[in-house]
């Protein structure tokens, strides 16, 4: 990896400023792309008959009239903002753009795109004042520049926030890596979500393979030519199991059509793997859309504030990647369990830190989540602790996501450094009661990998006789939500609920 791109690597993982010691100031800076005008708008021209000024007779004559050609529905919404500033050019005081954009590139990625997918969609320009707000009706929503990104009113981040919550998406890049526009990009997606982590994005999302497989990109900083994986560079905040804002501080758009458009300078994609890497961004816009629409609807404990009398509640444990993936499986796994067991269930969920006493309040705690985390050492003590003293822990990974696997088998391991994670037997009683399982059904997703797998594939560690861990590496929370998301790597929904009714019988009975 060359020098030049080591100096992209931190801002894209860690945030530090992008090549700020050796960059011009975005006043200074003059995007040629700027002055490339998108193409003009297609029109028909029909022809028809006209007559004449009177007196008759008169042959008629032709004439032509612009037709406009039916739009087909948007998908990408460009988002520009108002607003000029004046500055001295040449010695003439001139009116400049407060936030400049192109829309030269997502005409590009759009046909292109159109053409790969089979699909024929358009991309609009709009404003935030203008937006419907409606995911529906624009799926996608794209914002990019080179100078800071305007500070939003707050009344729009909440908009936004409901857009992106009902099933939208948000790109946002940064054009030739300006680290004046990443620096301030990073600032609004965390007014955006301040609960929610701006985090790499693991390297089996879907966005680098739902149509093309991404291994690789090639990234030219200056004039030198690098590779990087496709993990380092882009991040993401989720909502539930889909990215909801998609974050790149080095340059897409201008990667979307630079053989036709070149540009000097600048950090960017090759364009062959920036489009790439947008038709699978368009790709799982488009298949997540039923899924975000569905999970917007939000499930109610509807116990949750009533006091519990020996009554199984379930505790949540909240940790340091995304904790809540799947926040809708809980309510129907509940429900399930209530209606095929004789357990007092009380439809209450509690989060809970597992650097707090109140774990101890909790025969059994549930964890799962997407990504990488890292417990801190008090928790990891405190885990021991509440395990040794006969509590529960129940996890799975979150659409069967690698990241969460490999994080939470390497924390297991600093809690009971001498036990063993093993696969759990089928003649184990967890396999027997209420429900009697010698088969199991997976998604689509994880028959397209391993076709002959039809059993259950839980792990489990085992302390003084009985099972002190459940996990299970394929997503059984995604099963109990009953949400259909294409990409899960887990049970289908109907063998989910029946294990996950099983794991808490054995939880509170042995």
């Amino acid at each position: 990896m060359s020098g030049a791109l080591r100096k992209v690597l931190p801002v894209a993982l860690a945030g530090a400023v992008l090549l700020a010691s050796r960059a011009a100031s975005a006043a200074d800076f003059d995007n040629p792309k700027a002055k490339t005008p998108p193409r003009a708008k297609p029109q028909r021209r029909s022809g028809g008959e006209s007559l004449p000024p009177l007196p008759l007779p008169a042959t008629p004559l032709r004439r032509t009239e612009r037709k406009r050609q039916p739009a087909p529905p948007a998908l990408v919404g460009m988002i520009t903002f108002s607003g000029q500033r004046f500055v001295i050019k040449d010695g003439q005081r001139v009116a400049v753009q407060t936030f400049p954009t192109t829309q030269i590139d997502i005409e590009r990625l759009t046909r292109y795109a159109n053409y790969k997918l089979g699909i024929r969609y358009r991309y609009v320009r709009t404003t935030l004042s203008a937006f419907s707000w409606d995911p529906v009706e624009l799926p996608l929503l794209y914002i990019t520049g080179w100078t800071p990104m305007p500070k939003l009113p707050d009344e729009h981040l909440a908009k936004l926030r409901r857009y992106l919550t009902d099933g939208g998406t948000l790109v946002v890049h940064a054009q030739c890596g300006r680290p004046e526009f990443v620096k301030t990009a990073r600032r609004e997606i965390a007014r955006l979500f301040p609960a929610r982590q701006l985090a790499p994005i693991d390297s089996d999302s879907p966005l680098f393979r739902s149509y093309f497989r991404i291994n690789k990109m090639r990234v030219r900083s200056g004039k030198t030519w690098s590779q990087i994986r496709p993990h380092q560079s882009l991040q993401a905040v989720y909502i539930g199991c889909r990215p909801a804002v998609i974050f790149s501080p080095i340059d897409l758009n201008c990667g979307w059509d630079v053989v036709n458009n070149p540009i000097d300078g600048g950090i960017l994609f090759h364009q062959d793997d920036a489009l790439g890497l947008g038709v699978n961004i368009i790709t799982c816009a488009l298949a997540n859309l039923k899924y975000a629409r569905a999970f917007a609807t939000e499930k109610v404990y509807h116990q949750q504030e009533d006091k519990t009398r020996d009554q199984l509640v379930i505790a949540q444990v909240v940790h340091a990647g995304d904790w809540d993936p799947t926040p809708h499986g809980l309510p129907n796994l509940m429900k399930y369990l209530a209606a095929h067991t004789t357990l007092n269930v009380q439809f209450k969920r509690v989060p809970v830190s597992l650097a707090d006493d109140k774990i101890f309040d909790h025969l059994v705690t549930y964890m799962t989540g997407l990504r990488d985390f890292k417990l801190d050492t008090a928790e990891v003590g405190r885990l021991r602790q509440y395990l040794a003293g006969g509590g529960v822990l129940i996890a799975d990974a979150a659409s069967g996501r690698r990241g969460f696997d490999a994080a939470f088998r390497r924390e297991l391991k600093r809690v009971l450094p001498k036990a063993e994670l093993k696969p759990i037997p089928l003649a184990s009683p967890l396999y027997e009661a209420p429900f009697r399982i010698r088969t199991a059904d997976y998604t689509d997703a994880v028959k397209a990998v391993n076709a002959d797998l039809n059993a259950p594939s839980l792990l489990g560690v085992t302390l003084d006789g009985a099972l002190a861990v459940i996990y299970s590496p394929h997503s059984l929370g995604n099963g109990w939500e009953q949400i259909p998301y294409a990409w899960n790597l887990g049970y289908a929904d109907a063998d989910a609920l029946r294990l996950g009714v099983n794991i808490l019988s054995y939880a509170v009975t042995h």
